[in-house]
């Protein structure tokens, strides 16, 4: 079938304001991919100029107005995420969110894995792993709290759509319901950042990010009244010591100033059942009842 082209897509809103690492996953999208879509949604700060400086014609981007009364499931974050995929015209397309990075030693292992898939019908999509760093560059998030694969790279048959709150996908079936992906395991890995910035900045992007879930009365009873998150409300962490992403070496170094505050010992105490869980995983590799969005082939 000849070698495939492939089309990388995101969505972002106010990047700057959440300190998203839009630049640096955009970079990394480029290095993969013959062209990215980047759906720009009308932001409050210079989010439109950073995506606009980086001055790549394989770049093309969608200006959008947000719909701020879907406040439910994320449903307006799958919504933005099907326009970006609707805009790519190459045979695969590799998905990232704005607080998401690939690593440069991953880049032919995607290729590669695109090319062997694109040949194999029974394949609709890729999984990659999942890094979810928490409080600082140096920890990440470990355990059933987190997610540790999903799928990242689709083919492009026009049927693809975001499911839920834009984690996964399915197709659009014949009869208008919604089936799971064919999807097979890679080991490219995916950075995610979202849990990475300075506290005061965190607690501006939770309260917005909520406001994509939960209506005011939530907010006002849930998020607690304070000017910086806590950086307390994880089960699990253990110390990273591989490399970052090279398109993140500024952002790390930058990061000490603040991160040298974080304290890992300050863990949320997991229930008997998340104990009992979690052990199981630890010896064998398994997750009870673990999420899965994909059919894995």
């Amino acid at each position: 079938m000849g070698t495939p082209s492939i089309s990388g897509f995101t969505f972002v809103r106010n990047a700057i304001t959440y300190d998203f690492p839009l630049r640096e996953s955009l970079l990394s999208l480029m290095s993969v991919c013959d062209d990215v879509v980047v759906v720009v949604g009308r932001s409050d700060d210079a989010t439109l100029e950073l995506v606009r400086s980086l001055d790549d014609g394989r770049l093309t981007i969608v200006e959008t107005v947000w719909d701020d009364s879907l406040r439910e499931g994320g449903r307006v974050l799958a919504q933005q995420t099907d326009i970006a995929l609707s805009h790519c015209r190459s045979d695969w397309s590799v998905y990232l969110q704005a607080d998401e990075v690939l690593h440069e030693d991953d880049r032919e292992r995607l290729r590669d894995a695109i090319h062997a898939a694109h040949n194999d019908s029974r394949i609709d999509a890729l999984l990659v792993r999942y890094l979810h760093f928490y409080g600082s560059y140096d920890y990440l998030g470990t355990g059933r709290q987190w997610y540790r694969q999903e799928i990242r790279a689709v083919r492009n048959t026009g049927s693809v759509v975001s499911w839920g709150d834009a984690q996964g996908f399915r197709r659009r079936a014949h009869n208008d319901t919604f089936e799971k992906l064919r999807a097979r395991r890679t080991d490219v890995r995916v950075f995610h950042y979202g849990w990475v910035k300075p506290p005061q900045v965190q607690m501006v992007k939770q309260r917005a990010a909520n406001r994509l879930w939960h209506d005011d009365d939530w907010i006002a009873a849930n998020l607690p009244d304070a000017e910086a998150f806590d950086y307390d409300s994880a089960y699990q962490l253990e110390r990273y010591t591989g490399t970052h992403p090279a398109v993140m070496k500024g952002r790390v170094e930058d990061s000490r100033a603040w991160s040298r505050a974080f304290d890992p010992t300050r863990l949320r105490r997991k229930s008997l059942a998340m104990r009992i869980t979690d052990a199981i995983e630890a010896m064998t590799g398994w997750r009870v009842a673990e999420y899965r969005n994909f059919i894995e082939v």
